[in-house]
């Protein structure tokens, strides 16, 4: 088997990985997606493939990671409202013309994907993720195999209710926890004293009594809805991502120590909370491992 391609659809930029069949990179290319309305997001996506084409030749596979719900087929993003102008249904097969079928999968799916080939998951059959930034986003791996759902939903874990007369969020669940945590209600979370959520830790780092009681009720909201998964789920592990992640002690630690009160552990058996450690590669590398496993 040649190389693979995978491809990590962002808002702000995809990422294209060449990779081998054991997941060790050849090479990388990324660009601008230049979401305008324009969907030219598509010849970018080309001409990443190209570049690692001329580098490494043909490939075996594509896969392709973005955000939205994934057609039935695997072959586009049946729904995704609001961003990226011409996502949707949009046939990656047809459009790059490619012999054997362009798998698409959603990014947060993606992500869990090339963790558990390669990263946080690896060795494990029972995890999930929780990708902390502007939203909450998540995916889940039961038995060794990525939960899906139905309608390709599964895994929205930001989208579960810590408060049921909280705000709506922006599918319409109370008091969620991606409002709780993600940085999209930070301006509402701190009355516009804070404009990233960077800032915030920084100042409750520095000792700052209003931005450390923010953070941490923040730290404590998440920590419930954790416990509360892992009483679900039942992982082996739970990986954090995203761009909040990178908080480091000022979240693991304080999440270490409220888990000890809430988390329930028979028999003292204790569930490890991670960090993903593929960073921005993972998406691409979820998506090549996809592309690989479809028959």
């Amino acid at each position: 088997m040649s190389h693979l391609i995978g491809i990590d659809l962002g808002g702000t930029n995809i990422k294209a990985l060449s990779l081998t069949p054991a997941g060790d990179v050849l090479s990388e290319s990324s660009c601008a997606t230049g979401d305008d309305s324009s969907g030219r997001f598509g010849e970018r996506v080309r001409t990443l493939i190209d570049e690692l084409t001329r580098r490494h030749g043909k490939p075996h596979r594509i896969g392709l990671a973005a955000p939205g719900l994934v057609a039935r087929s695997g072959r586009s993003i049946a729904f995704m409202p609001n961003r990226l102008q011409g996502l949707e249904r949009l046939d990656w097969t047809d459009y790059l013309k490619s012999d054997s079928p362009v798998a698409v999968l959603n990014d947060a799916h993606a992500a869990l994907l090339g963790e558990f080939w390669k990263g946080a998951a690896a060795g494990t059959q029972n995890a999930f993720m929780l990708t902390l930034g502007t939203g909450v986003g998540g995916a889940i791996l039961s038995e060794g195999r990525l939960l899906r759902g139905q309608i390709g939903r599964a895994g929205h874990l930001g989208h579960i209710s810590l408060h049921a007369d909280g705000n709506p969020d922006i599918v319409g669940i109370p008091g969620s926890l991606e409002d709780a945590i993600g940085e999209c209600t930070l301006a509402q979370r701190t009355k516009g004293a804070f404009k990233s959520t960077r800032e915030l830790v920084e100042a409750a780092q520095r000792g700052e009594a209003n931005a450390r009681e923010i953070w941490l009720r923040s730290v404590r909201e998440l920590s419930c809805a954790i416990a509360g998964l892992i009483n679900v789920l039942d992982p082996e592990v739970v990986i954090i991502g995203g761009g909040i992640a990178r908080a480091g002690e000022a979240l693991f630690a304080p999440l270490s120590e409220l888990l000890a009160q809430y988390e329930w552990r028979p028999a003292g058996h204790r569930v490890r909370i991670v960090p993903a450690q593929l960073g921005e590669k993972a998406g691409a590398m979820g998506a090549a491992y996809n592309a690989m496993k479809v028959e």
